[in-house]
């Protein structure tokens, strides 16, 4: 088991929910972090509560200007040199029918979710390639294992993720680069609330099963311990993260359980 301690880690996604959370426990950790996100402003805030502010570095980014990553990649290593761990934790969900949605929607979705972790992932694997190390860890979902009503874009770029990574890890596992897929079930942050509708407009409540689901603290202590272990998968949560198996073995089973759950 690799420790954590002390790495160079990159955090998407770090202005808020997982992200925030995990840019504490790593700084607790004594951990060189780059925090990036949309909003500077905010992200300065998380670096305020950060235990070892003098070992973070603030760096705004859209995942979906796909075109300038590479310029982000460079102004980060002229910072701190190398990288050892990229999170990939930017993303937002979807609470919508099928039907209902507009297709900008799902174009939106994809590029946050999908494209935008790609375009990053591609600009700093030479890095890793370079020094023959690195770990990639992504926040997926327990979605991008099986599906359910009103995720269908979500559901999509999750699946997507894992298409991707399960090749790269095969590709450059003679560069001994490390992939880590994070399954999150229901965790009790803000993603509901910030969730697209069928107009592309954010749902702005939150949902039971969400409120109910696991705190950011608990899912980013069993993330380092993920990462730390270099496991190629990690489902995290309560009794849903059990529909991995019953997907498996029993996928009509898991069909009449999620739709008599109405989860939405």
């Amino acid at each position: 088991m690799a420790r954590i301690d002390g790495k160079t880690v990159w955090i998407t996604g770090a202005s808020s929910g997982i992200g925030e959370e995990l840019a504490y426990q790593l700084a607790s950790k004594n951990c060189n972090l780059i925090l990036s996100a949309r909003r500077k402003e905010v992200l300065e805030m998380v670096k305020d509560k950060c235990s070892n502010k003098e070992n973070i570095y603030v760096l705004p980014l859209d995942v979906t200007k796909f075109e300038g990553m590479e310029a982000k990649v460079g102004e980060i290593l002229s910072k701190v040199g190398k990288v050892d761990i990229l999170v990939n934790n930017a993303g937002i969900s979807q609470r919508s029918l099928i039907a209902d949605t507009e297709f900008s929607v799902y174009k939106k979705m994809i590029d946050v979710d999908y494209l935008g972790t790609v375009a990053l992932t591609k600009a700093l694997l030479p890095h890793f390639i370079k020094h023959k190390s690195g770990h990639f860890v992504t926040v997926s979902s327990l979605m991008g294992k099986f599906s359910s009503p009103y995720r269908s874009g979500y559901c999509a770029a999750k699946h997507a993720l894992h298409g991707f990574f399960d090749s790269l890890r095969m590709e450059h596992d003679k560069d001994n680069i490390m992939v880590t897929m994070i399954c999150p079930g229901f965790v009790n942050t803000n993603i509901a609330k910030s969730a697209l509708t069928a107009d592309g407009t954010a749902q702005g409540n939150n949902d039971t099963a969400t409120q109910n689901g696991i705190s950011s603290k608990t899912l980013c202590l069993k993330m380092i311990q993920a990462i730390e272990k270099g496991n190629y998968e990690a489902y995290i949560g309560g009794k849903e993260t059990k529909g991995i198996l019953v997907k498996r073995f029993f996928p009509r089973l898991l069909h009449k359980l999620v739709l008599k759950s109405e989860v939405r």
